[in-house]
């Protein structure tokens, strides 16, 4: 077994889970960064006015994301980059609420996806004042990136679980997950029962 995994981490429109509007994505390999991308959403319907607190903390507006794919036009690329890998974020619980929400709110399928979340890695890893995901990445060297820009907050990610993984001698994401006590829960599928929106 090898350290493999997506990183993950997605920006949302408002209060609405379902409201995806940016997300970023990071293959590691072997304990390595190999590949990331990054995308603008159109939220679903029903789930797209962008409240102010919102555009305050990651900077994007309805008029960035007017021309941008559709949840349901974006997902084969979102789940063709994870493939069959297990999924970490920083606060996991609220990533994997966005693709699952916005998956029902659009009725688009999705496989069952494992995941681990890097702010119980962090606690597991790292005596810190705080959690949050700017001191966590500055604890692991990884200094100055644009909090709150998917991508870079997916690149954060993968640096904090790359070197969580190096401290405790883990050389695969379960195993770490094992050596620190950590949960690695699988979210069922979603099955479409409807022709899914466009």
């Amino acid at each position: 077994m090898a350290l493999d995994f997506t990183a993950i981490d997605f920006e949302t429109a408002n209060s609405s889970s379902a409201s995806a509007c940016s997300v970023g994505l990071v293959r590691v390999r072997d304990g390595e960064v190999v590949a990331s991308d990054g995308w603008l959403i159109r939220p679903p319907s029903g789930h797209d006015r962008f409240f102010d607190i919102n555009v305050s903390i990651h900077g994007i507006t309805a008029d960035a994301v007017a021309h941008a794919p559709s949840w349901v036009a974006q997902l084969p690329r979102l789940l063709d980059f994870i493939g069959d890998d297990l999924l970490v974020a920083h606060n996991a619980g609220f990533d994997m609420a966005v693709l699952r929400r916005a998956c029902e709110a659009t009725d688009a399928a999705l496989p069952a996806i494992r995941s681990v979340c890097s702010v119980q890695l962090a606690r597991k890893t790292y005596q810190l004042d705080s959690y949050r995901l700017p001191l966590v990445a500055a604890a692991v060297g990884f200094l100055d990136f644009a909090h709150h820009d998917a991508l870079a907050d997916a690149l954060a990610c993968a640096h904090i679980t790359i070197d969580a993984a190096r401290r405790a001698g883990a050389h695969d994401l379960v195993e770490l997950a094992m050596l620190l006590g950590v949960r690695v829960p699988e979210h069922e599928p979603i099955r479409a029962s409807l022709l899914s929106p466009a």
